[in-house]
């Protein structure tokens, strides 16, 4: 079962890790079986595209479908195990301030920019290429276009609407809010912090997020 909200105990002090991503950019980090990872919303609303690998096998890797399937729900909660595609427990949310974060509406590309907004929003930067720049570089992932899956937008508000569609409303997160995952694994995360400007996901200002790590205990 997941529950909506639940406070850290953990002291940022002690992370083993502390960076922030800035407003637009990718980053990427192996994490160890049980260390826990926070990602935080330092100015509210801002959408952080995430994805998870298994650090040795990439083509095992976070599932949309596998994780709605095993949790029973869309959206995820304290508690919730994000499968991977070979149905094994990547990551458990063990800690959320926010209570919101979206399943369903993917990252964001040049191509859905001119779908959903305008021709003329084709070259404006989108996570998709965030992703790519990533795994093109120098890191832990080696990866195509064609292997880049769906994501987990953190902090993102994307109402199911009766009829089964999708609306981007504006985000519920606030300054300071944080998820927190385990790894149940070892796990490679790739974030795009969204350096989307065409719905109010992030109020049309993306801006900065903190990125913790803590060993495992």
């Amino acid at each position: 079962m997941t529950s909506h909200l639940k406070i850290s105990d953990l002291d940022p002090a002690r992370a083993i890790a502390d960076e922030t991503v800035p407003a637009g950019e990718p980053w990427m980090k192996l994490l160890r079986r049980g260390e826990v990872m926070r990602i935080e919303d330092l100015e509210g609303n801002q959408a952080v595209d995430t994805l998870f690998f298994a650090a040795g096998d990439p083509e095992e890797h976070y599932s949309l479908t596998r994780t709605i399937q095993a949790q029973g729900a869309l959206y995820l909660g304290v508690g919730t195990r994000l499968m991977s595609n070979a149905g094994r427990p990547l990551l458990t949310l063990v800690a959320d301030t926010c209570g919101r974060h979206d399943t369903l509406g993917g990252a964001c590309s040049c191509e859905s920019n001119t779908v959903r907004y305008a021709l003329e929003k084709r070259p404006m930067h989108a996570c998709r290429e965030n992703y790519m720049a990533a795994v093109m570089g120098e890191g832990p992932l080696r990866l195509t276009k064609r292997d880049i899956p769906s994501n987990i937008n953190f902090f993102m508000n994307v109402p199911v609407t009766p009829e089964g569609g999708l609306t981007f409303a504006d985000g519920i997160s606030a300054p300071g809010k944080y998820v927190e995952l385990r790894a149940e694994m070892d796990v490679v995360v790739l974030i795009s912090n969204c350096p989307q400007l065409n719905n109010p996901c992030n109020g049309w200002n993306p801006t900065p997020v903190r990125c913790l790590v803590w060993g495992a205990h």
